[in-house]
């Protein structure tokens, strides 16, 4: 095989002839660690083709969230998948899309919801929308956006753009993406008036803002308090900026809270989801919006209309699996088991803030994260490397070892998973 192995087990022959043809993301492709084999997954573990298995701590970018396999949802997708798997979106209905729309529109207060395929698109489709709103109001100027820097908005041109165009992953890509007004995210007296001063300034060409609340995920897991987001909200409405919140990352319970901006007593223009939105099982992404936002494509010309929609779009087969994870938070205690599992990790990581190689450890909901000072590229590889012979699945990225398991994690695992990053922890040079 042309890369490392994390552990020492025979490579599958599928993988073998596999890995001379498949291009893996987030790789270097010449020097670093071939992929591990997978043949199984149940509840939090992920099973390899030597029978070995891992408990998996970050439940496939926190996207798991009832653990893998809950048999609710794959009892709802066999009996999707035997009656319509697919059926396209444009001129024809089925009720998992109609039904989905409902209840999302219920848990979030926002009308009306537009289907898409992952979470990036979810934010095109907000950029698009904002960008159009005042086009339709004859306020063409107003295409731009504003974001914060350690942002992390997904992979695809728009979402790129509103993302850290400096120290986030997409900086070789700066010449080709749209400028934003990218800042930093305020935090006292001074900085809001620094950030007033720029929506102020550029209100004439501001579309919107977008931000994670509470929680910037893939920019280095940074958390801030619901006031910040509420503040941020009132001076969007104060200067006419749409208010766009992404959380693709951080809705469906994973800070504590259903959505994380309830927790700030706001309601959103416009609101991305995805990830945990099918309990882990297949892509599906929505944004949702505003009546007012909605009502401005209406008309009687078609250029008004949002011209947009994934060949994919409202997936009946993950429409059918988003419903049945929706079903696992009314009947099963989620949050309960968030606010358990938020005590554990915090009870179990709080000793290691007073460490020297750490700069800080946090826990809010069901992340933990432990942000290590002066960390090298070759100590993180080497860090997921002793997490899998521990057998753990924790894949630490940057200078940052997160936890976001499955909201059903047994507390024997949560603790093996503590266990095994307090004692790595310990154990590295500073």
């Amino acid at each position: 095989m042309p890369l490392k192995s994390l552990l020492k087990l025979p490579a599958p022959k599928w993988l073998e002839e596999g890995l001379q043809h498949i291009w893996l993301p987030y790789a270097q492709m010449q020097n670093g660690f071939a992929p591990l084999p997978v043949i199984s997954t149940e509840g939090t573990r992920i099973t390899l083709s030597n029978g070995e298995t891992l408990i998996d701590g970050i439940a496939s970018w926190w996207s798991a969230c009832h653990g893998y396999n809950h048999p609710h949802i794959l009892s709802a997708m066999q009996q999707q998948l035997g009656q319509m798997p697919h059926v396209m979106f444009a001129g024809l209905a089925h009720e998992p899309a109609f039904k989905l729309a409902t209840r999302l529109s219920k848990l979030t207060g926002l009308p009306k919801v537009f289907f898409s395929d992952s979470g990036s698109t979810a934010v095109e489709v907000a950029m698009k929308m904002a960008v159009q709103y005042w086009a339709n109001q004859h306020r063409k100027t107003k295409t731009r956006f504003v974001s914060f820097h350690n942002a992390y908005h997904g992979d695809t041109m728009g979402a790129m753009s509103v993302s850290d165009p400096e120290n986030g992953m997409h900086h070789v890509y700066a010449p080709y993406m749209p400028m934003q007004y990218v800042v930093d995210l305020p935090a006292d007296e001074y900085s809001f008036a620094e950030f007033e001063a720029v929506l102020k300034d550029n209100k004439k060409t501001i579309a919107g803002l977008i931000m994670e609340p509470l929680v910037q995920g893939a920019g280095g897991m940074r958390f801030h308090s619901p006031d910040i987001v509420a503040e941020i909200y009132r001076l969007c409405k104060e200067h006419e900026i749409l208010f766009i919140a992404d959380e693709v990352a951080t809705g469906f319970g994973r800070t504590g809270s259903m959505f994380a901006y309830q927790q700030s007593g706001i309601s959103p223009d416009l609101l991305c989801v995805g990830k945990a939105l099918t309990g882990g099982t297949m892509t599906l992404a929505a944004t949702l919006a505003s009546e007012e936002i909605f009502n401005a494509f209406l008309g009687e010309e078609l250029t008004k209309a949002l011209m947009h929609g994934p060949t994919y779009m409202a997936n009946p087969l993950a429409c059918a699996a988003a419903n049945a994870s929706l079903d696992l938070f009314e009947k099963e205690p989620r949050l309960k088991q968030i606010e358990a599992i938020e005590a554990q990790m915090w009870a179990g990581l709080k000793s290691l803030v007073d460490l020297p190689q750490v700069e800080d450890v946090r826990v809010m909901g069901a992340i933990g994260v432990v942000e290590l000072k002066n960390a090298t590229w070759e100590q993180m590889f080497l860090l997921r490397q002793k997490f899998a012979e521990a057998g753990c699945w924790l894949r630490p990225f940057g200078n940052i070892i997160y936890l976001t398991p499955a909201f059903t994690i047994a507390k024997e695992d949560l603790e093996t998973l503590l266990a095994v990053i307090s004692n790595e922890v310990r154990n590295l040079k500073h």
